[in-house]
């Protein structure tokens, strides 16, 4: 059995279900103690609710869900215990800054605190300390597998073993999938475009302080910040979390309760911010977002600046990955270089994965090319012009060594890491007292061996 990416969903569902379950009302739950790891318990409510929270989710709830997850929770339990004898660390501080993050995303996604604590039915604390001792599980869990199958390596010989098992009929069929890299610049607008967006900014600042209108409605009529201006501009923020704009974080939290900036130039563009509240690192604010329109001018100059790098490239002067790094304006470029990645982090994806704009680019291009400087729309509503570069097209097929040798090296990595971690598991089963309810035992047939041998059922 495969457990390395199954064993500690069971945490993570957990988690969801203290930090996003609804405000509305369950079906009674008698609870009770379902199973005994050590001196740790797993209750019934635990499971229960967690399978509720994700179908409110909207996940796919297997019909064996409650079986699989009390598994999961048996041997995340084990895991924990032997990372605390281990003395593996997992600071109070991981612990909080990881709560903390999880909170703000949910504000993220609600708006405000006070909508997160309505849509919980709890406030911001005790959400935070119902999923404490979750998140604390998780992470000692997470970093006894880490020391289990961390120096796991596999071998070509044992990829192509991996391979030979596969039925011949159970290969899976693999669409049309593509290298693809990008450089990319974003035109400035001109000094008197950006004079024109300032002064109308200013503008208003001015409606706001002196009553004509609230800032709400102004957010809502003029902002072109997609995620806020239905919400009147609002977000909750946190001085620390590294995903904002520096700039929006320093001119936000120098601000006072009430007070509004002046124009401030960020990364998507020029601000006006509010400080709604403040406590601590923690504050609400309102902004309205410009961007000063760029014209033909402008795109005209990049063109060219990347038609010289373009030249570069086919000259052999410098690497496209080279080349990115040296003139690409795309900051997550910088961290995970030059191509498009997919979901599990390949540079391989599939057509449906590239946006629009990348899609009619690449549709008349051979392996190998590179485009001509080309104007997109980024996922903000930026406009840039950018060179691609078509490094692989795979045609429709198979599974086969030599088109998927990076996949099945994955896949049998996976495999061989499950193997070691059951091994592992089956070694220290022995070691721990364990016991499962008679119920929970009778219908989960699995959690047989899970039961030491004093460990009586009840």
């Amino acid at each position: 059995m495969l457990y390395t990416k199954r064993i500690l969903s069971i945490v993570c569902l957990l988690m969801l279900g203290a930090l996003a379950a609804k405000a509305q009302p369950r079906k009674a739950v008698v609870d009770k103690i379902v199973a005994v790891v050590g001196d740790r318990i797993i209750l019934y409510s635990d499971i229960r609710n967690s399978i509720e929270d994700a179908r409110r989710q909207g996940s796919n709830v297997p019909d064996n869900a409650e079986c699989m997850l009390m598994e999961q929770a048996l041997i995340s339990k084990v895991l924990m215990l032997q990372a605390e004898k281990d003395s593996l660390p997992v600071t109070d501080e991981e612990v909080e800054a990881e709560l903390d993050q999880r909170i703000r995303y949910f504000v993220n996604q609600l708006g405000t605190r006070e909508a997160l604590e309505e849509y919980a039915g709890k406030t911001i604390y005790q959400i935070k300390d119902d999923a404490r001792e979750s998140v604390k599980e998780r992470k000692l869990a997470e970093a006894m597998q880490q020391k289990i199958v961390g120096s796991v390596k596999i071998t070509p010989t044992e990829v192509k073993a991996y391979f030979d098992k596969i039925p011949k009929d159970s290969l899976p069929f693999f669409e049309s999938e593509l290298e693809v890299g990008q450089i990319s610049v974003f035109p400035k607008a001109s000094r008197d475009l950006e004079q024109y967006i300032i002064s109308e900014m200013n503008n208003y600042k001015r409606q706001v302080e002196t009553k004509l209108a609230s800032f709400e409605q102004l957010a809502q009529r003029y902002s072109e910040d997609p995620g806020s201006k239905d919400r009147g501009g609002q977000y909750q923020i946190n001085r620390n979390e590294k995903s904002w704009d520096p700039v929006f974080l320093s001119t936000a939290f120098r601000l006072k309760d009430g007070e509004i900036s002046p124009p401030v130039k960020g990364k998507f563009g020029y601000h006006i911010i509010q400080m709604v509240h403040r406590s601590g690192d923690d504050a609400i604010v309102r902004h309205i977002l410009r961007t000063p329109p760029i014209t033909d001018a402008e795109i005209n100059q990049s063109k060219a600046k990347l038609d010289s790098v373009r030249s570069k490239i086919i000259d052999g002067a410098i690497s496209f990955n080279e080349a990115a790094k040296k003139y690409g304006e795309d900051e997550s470029a910088k961290y995970q270089g030059a191509f498009i990645l997919n979901r599990d982090g390949s540079p391989y994806v599939t057509i449906d994965q590239l946006d629009k704009d990348m899609v009619s680019t690449i549709r008349t291009m051979n392996v190998g090319d590179y485009s001509a400087p080309v104007v997109f729309t980024d996922e903000q509503g930026k406009k840039g012009v950018r060179i691609v570069y078509l490094k692989s097209r795979s045609e429709p097929h198979r599974m086969n060594m030599r088109d998927d040798y990076s996949k099945i090296s994955q896949a049998a990595l996976e495999q061989k890491k499950g193997e070691a971690l059951n091994k592992w598991i089956t070694t220290k089963l022995p070691t721990y007292y364990i016991s499962v309810d008679d119920e929970s035992a009778n219908n989960c047939q699995q959690l047989a061996k899970y039961r030491s041998e004093d460990g009586k059922a009840f």
